[in-house]
């Protein structure tokens, strides 16, 4: 079965990291009820969600995507970009060591698991300001032996390669054109996302459901138009942290519950 690990939104998330935005306050106490319907459309879609409190003292603490690349074969375990976010990792890897065989990525080099876009075997990774070519190089490395693929993407003005590029199925990707480029998908169907509905490039695939942030009725008509069951979700306060629907969980697949 399909688990999704998650974390709850800690108190201090108002002092998260940011890169590309200004600083809006988050009502902690709606952050933390759009969370949990966050958390309910995953279980309505059929996963085994488990929400972990081990990092409740690092402001960006929820936002476990970044902290490991969860495939079948294995785990990897980044290094964060952000020097804030590097104490979250240990948790996170005792947690997944319970499902997979762990890597890391050296202290010499960086990734946050939001750069990291899977598609089948195809590994595409945004070469960012919190992940750099020695970290992807390292990703490469250990995926190697597992048959997977690794190309760098270029990207501009966004945090992660996510912010900006997201996969609805394994032949059609929801893009921002002007955000990365989008040579390495060539293969790919295109839905290019309209910049005044930027938020909404991060979508979440979850079986047969495409959830997206809502207040994007744009991306939703054109999603909706290929054929694709969408479901809003409110995650206005997780937009003011720069983030979005991906970036609060690691979904993987299970043999059972633990």
């Amino acid at each position: 079965m399909l688990t999704a690990i998650t974390h709850t939104v800690p108190p201090s998330i108002n002092h998260c990291e940011l890169s590309f935005i200004d600083r809006i306050a988050i009502d902690y106490h709606k952050a933390v009820k759009q969370h949990n319907e966050y958390l309910n459309a995953l279980a309505r879609c059929g996963l085994n969600v488990r929400e972990l409190a081990v990092n409740i003292d690092f402001p960006d603490g929820c936002f476990v995507e970044d902290t490991a690349v969860v495939l079948d074969e294995i785990a990897v375990i980044t290094n964060p970009g952000a020097i804030s976010r590097r104490g979250e990792i240990e948790a996170i890897e005792r947690e997944l060591k319970k499902y997979r065989e762990t890597a890391r990525i050296s202290p010499q080099a960086t990734l946050e698991g939001g750069d990291v876009l899977r598609i089948d075997k195809k590994i595409f990774v945004g070469l960012s300001q919190r992940t750099n070519a020695a970290g992807i190089s390292e990703l490469a490395r250990i995926l190697a032996p597992f048959g997977y693929s690794v190309t760098a993407v270029e990207m501009k003005g966004c945090l992660h390669l996510k912010s900006a590029c997201t996969a609805l199925d394994d032949h059609t990707l929801l893009a921002l054109p002007n955000w990365i480029d989008l040579a390495p998908f060539e293969d790919f169907r295109i839905v290019a996302v309209a910049e005044d509905e930027h938020p909404s490039a991060n979508s979440l695939a979850v079986g047969d459901v495409i959830l997206l942030p809502d207040g994007f009725p744009k991306t939703r008509e054109s999603i909706e138009r290929l054929g694709f069951k969408v479901q809003a979700l409110d995650i206005s306060e997780f937009l003011k942290a720069e983030a979005g629907l991906t970036c609060s969980s690691l979904i993987f697949q299970t043999d059972e519950c633990h």
